[in-house]
């Protein structure tokens, strides 16, 4: 069985010199419209995508699943903002 991926990106952002923000980025169900071209609406069912390759890769930008790519699918971004003036006891 093919071992397969979910794709989660995580990005630490500096806002400023006393926050830092760290995103964490899931993407979700596909939204890709299969019937466009015959003036319908048909989505394939895909519920999340994974990564039809190892990261960096132009594989790792097509979903395993369904086929299609990462843009077609629903993307979730969680910002966690962090102080530096925070420090543990």
């Amino acid at each position: 069985m093919k071992k397969r991926q979910v794709v989660m990106r995580k990005e630490t952002v500096r806002r400023s010199s006393s926050n830092q923000v760290i995103q964490t980025v899931r993407y979700g169900e596909c939204q890709k419209n299969h019937a466009a071209n015959i003036g319908g609406y048909a989505v394939d069912g895909c519920r999340e995508f994974m990564a039809g390759g190892a990261e960096g890769t132009a594989a790792a930008l097509s979903c395993a699943a369904c086929g299609c790519h990462r843009n077609f699918h629903r993307q979730e971004v969680d910002r966690e903002v962090l102080s530096d003036s925070f420090s543990p006891s």
